[in-house]
């Protein structure tokens, strides 16, 4: 059996990659939806806020990447600086690939029980909390 790490970085691969292959239709990565969702679920997000909750997905340079891509796009603007919030546009294109996602997530999920996807994430977590902080001691 391989180890759990291997799993983690295949899964993570597998995701990724059938995610931007899936929303390249749209103009999206994974990441540019991940920075649409966060902007659209808080109408006063800032890009301080894109970038502390995302902190675990990617680095600085690849999500202020995604920020000026979304914002180029149409998908998001500036309301005032150093704000983000969705464009009308931007709301009614971002419902559409909810669809997709939605069949995204069915695929993803496949043979998985509510509750073994419920123990999977509750064991991450644990590993997570086991482990977060430690590397610096």
């Amino acid at each position: 059996m391989k180890p759990i790490g291997y799993w983690l970085n295949r899964t993570d691969k597998a995701l990724t990659g059938y995610m931007n292959s899936m929303l390249a239709e749209f103009g999206l990565t994974r990441l540019a939806w991940q920075v649409l969702n966060v902007v659209g679920d808080d109408p006063r997000a800032t890009d301080t806020d894109v970038l502390t909750v995302l902190a675990a997905n990617a680095d600085v340079d690849a999500l202020t990447g995604a920020i000026e891509t979304v914002v180029a796009d149409g998908w998001a603007a500036r309301p005032e600086q150093g704000r983000l919030a969705l464009t009308a546009d931007g709301r009614t294109r971002l419902a559409e690939v909810a669809e997709r996602v939605d069949a995204f997530r069915e695929l993803s999920t496949a043979g998985i029980t509510r509750e073994e996807y419920r123990i999977a994430i509750t064991v991450l977590e644990r590993m997570t909390h086991n482990l977060d902080g430690r590397a610096e001691q």
